[in-house]
């Protein structure tokens, strides 16, 4: 008894658990947060200077809200479809949540930093496309499944994967702007200024070529690996 209870306090959390642990606090203090500020806050600016209003705070209340739901994502997939999904994949997967979400609405980073924006997509852009070469190495290992892709397949699969799910993201800020009047499309400035034409497009359009850049480099260094892996594998057969 005393032994189990010994083994009990020696346990240490993985470096995913830590992360995640972060990440599910700093996203539930932001709920609260937010709830709190949007009751108190004015519907309209009252002329203050980096005053935030009802919709601000919205915004940042159902990002957090949605945070909370897509960060079990990884744990859902492993449950429901079997899918061993790497801890480095989670790890970065829970970085980035924590980078544009608490970081990026509640810490006003996309305002604060300079290009937060631009590189959250080229990291996620990345992310995917790396998640794409996983699904694919899970579907050939999978016994009741035979799939048997190219170099070049299976990095087409995972650049499209990756740009799918980045246009997926885009059709959900432009609903949410759409239905609740938020601003995840940054289609209005830090003062509330509202952007017109290209300038009101741009951003959408900016997220998703960065996805598209960053898909392809990482596919790029997939398909020469997958290539050399399948040169080498012939010469020794």
């Amino acid at each position: 008894m005393g032994r189990s209870k010994g083994l009990k306090r020696k346990r240490r959390y993985s470096v995913r658990e830590i992360v995640s642990i972060i990440l599910l606090i700093s996203l539930v203090f932001s709920v609260v947060f937010s709830f709190v500020k949007f009751i108190a806050a004015p519907s309209e600016p009252t002329g203050e200077e980096y005053e935030k209003v009802k919709s601000d705070y919205l915004l940042m209340l159902v990002q957090c809200s949605v945070g909370l739901v897509v960060m079990c994502l990884p744990w859902i997939v492993s449950r429901k479809f079997n899918v061993v999904v790497p801890g480095t994949i989670c790890i970065l997967y829970y970085i980035f949540l924590y980078c544009a979400i608490f970081l990026g609405e509640v810490l006003d980073f996309y305002y604060v930093v300079p290009h937060w924006d631009t590189m959250l997509h080229a990291f996620s852009g990345a992310m995917l496309g790396a998640l794409g070469f996983v699904l694919v190495d899970f579907l050939n290992k999978d016994s009741h499944v035979k799939v048997s892709l190219t170099p070049f397949f299976i990095s087409l699969f995972a650049f499209s994967f990756a740009l799918s799910i980045g246009a997926l993201w885009e059709v959900y800020e432009f609903s949410f702007d759409s239905f609740l009047g938020l601003n995840m499309q940054k289609v209005r400035t830090a003062d509330g200024i509202e952007l017109i034409g290209h300038d009101a497009l741009s951003d959408t359009m900016k997220d998703l070529i960065i996805d598209a850049a960053a898909a392809f480099i990482i596919s790029t260094l997939g398909y020469i690996i997958n290539k050399r892996k399948q040169i080498k594998e012939k010469s020794v057969a």
